[in-house]
């Protein structure tokens, strides 16, 4: 087989005669995942990709790579809508058995003369790894351009977790002026304005190797159709948030998605500069942890990702309980 023998198909999701084509598109993104990470693989299920794919967040487009009838490539665009209006990113996918014959490459190049023309100049990508593998995607990555920009580490926190270690970190929980507060599937109206600050913070204060991405723009709109986009993909949501208590400002939040499967995953965490020295993360991993084992005890673990360099929250997640069983890189090419 040669690239010639490919066909690259752009992928509707709501057209009911693609609807083959689709299934199978989303196949090869799991499975492709699956090689690299083994049974401790995840990837969007196939209702969340169709879902993401109707995001108003980001534009989203995706193409299929096929040879004869055989769907063996997948490509995902995703540009953002709000912000970062130079950036795209590339979610690319080859069936295990089909790889090294250019169908990455095409469907790479196709891609990438999308972003060209909606005007995006920096183009970021990932790989990742299970523990004591190779990064297969790097070698492509870098073959095609991209520069490793930051290193990831992917912990997992097997559940349930150690009930009277958690208990114990939030013991005295006000005392010293902050205050735990758990939501599960939304959160009160008058903290919308105060979560879209979280998340614009959210979005500079954590680090960012060299990627290069400008601050985020967020107001109470925006975050509610943030959680009626997560409602719609069929996933709950919980949120913890340190709360001050002489101010009511929400100083600080962190948020788990438990998916259909039961599969849970870390989302943001952050302390606000200013507030930060009281141990507050680890007392919303804490308070979230106990939050996911009460209301959903089927969950047998959540998933996190930090960079290598964020010394703070890997240490808090070893507190926690979690350890590391995966990498993640992230790449950047400047067009």
């Amino acid at each position: 087989m040669t690239s010639t023998d490919v066909r690259v198909l752009r992928v509707d999701a709501e057209d009911p005669a693609q609807d083959g084509v689709f299934r199978a598109w989303a196949v090869v993104y799991e499975d492709a995942s699956r090689d690299a990470l083994g049974e401790a693989h995840s990837s969007w299920g196939l209702e969340e990709r169709r879902e993401l794919l109707r995001s108003t967040e980001r534009r989203r487009l995706a193409w299929a790579a096929i040879v004869g009838n055989t769907v063996v490539g997948a490509a995902t665009l995703a540009m953002p809508l709000h912000d970062n209006l130079d950036t795209a990113d590339v979610d690319l996918a080859v069936s295990p058995g089909h790889r090294r014959a250019g169908i990455g490459s095409r469907l790479l190049a196709t891609a990438e003369a999308e972003a060209v023309r909606a005007g995006r100049s920096v183009i970021t990508a990932e790989t990742q790894w299970g523990m004591g593998r190779e990064d297969d995607g790097g070698a492509f990555a870098a073959s095609h351009g991209y520069a490793a920009a930051q290193t990831v580490r992917r912990n997992t926190l097997p559940l349930p977790a150690d009930r009277d270690r958690l208990q114990a970190v939030l013991a005295g929980d006000g005392a010293d002026g902050y205050r735990m507060r758990t939501c599960w599937d939304g959160i009160p109206q008058e903290w919308l304005e105060g979560r879209a600050e979280l998340s614009r913070r959210m979005s500079t204060d954590v680090p960012l190797g060299d990627l290069r991405l400008e601050e985020e723009v967020w107001d109470a709109d925006r975050v509610r159709s943030t959680y009626a986009q997560i409602a719609a993909m069929g996933r709950r949501v919980v949120d913890t948030f340190a709360v001050h208590r002489s101010t009511g400002e929400l100083v600080g939040y962190t948020q788990v998605q438990v998916d259909r499967n039961g599969l849970a995953y870390q989302q943001d965490t952050l302390v606000v500069r200013g507030h930060r020295g009281h141990g507050l993360g680890l007392r919303l991993k804490a308070a979230c942890t106990l939050a996911v084992m009460d209301e959903l005890p089927g969950v047998s673990g959540i998933r996190t990702w930090n960079a290598d360099d964020n010394l703070p929250m890997l240490a808090v997640n070893r507190e926690v309980g979690y350890v590391q069983d995966a990498w993640l890189r992230e790449w950047q090419k400047v067009l």
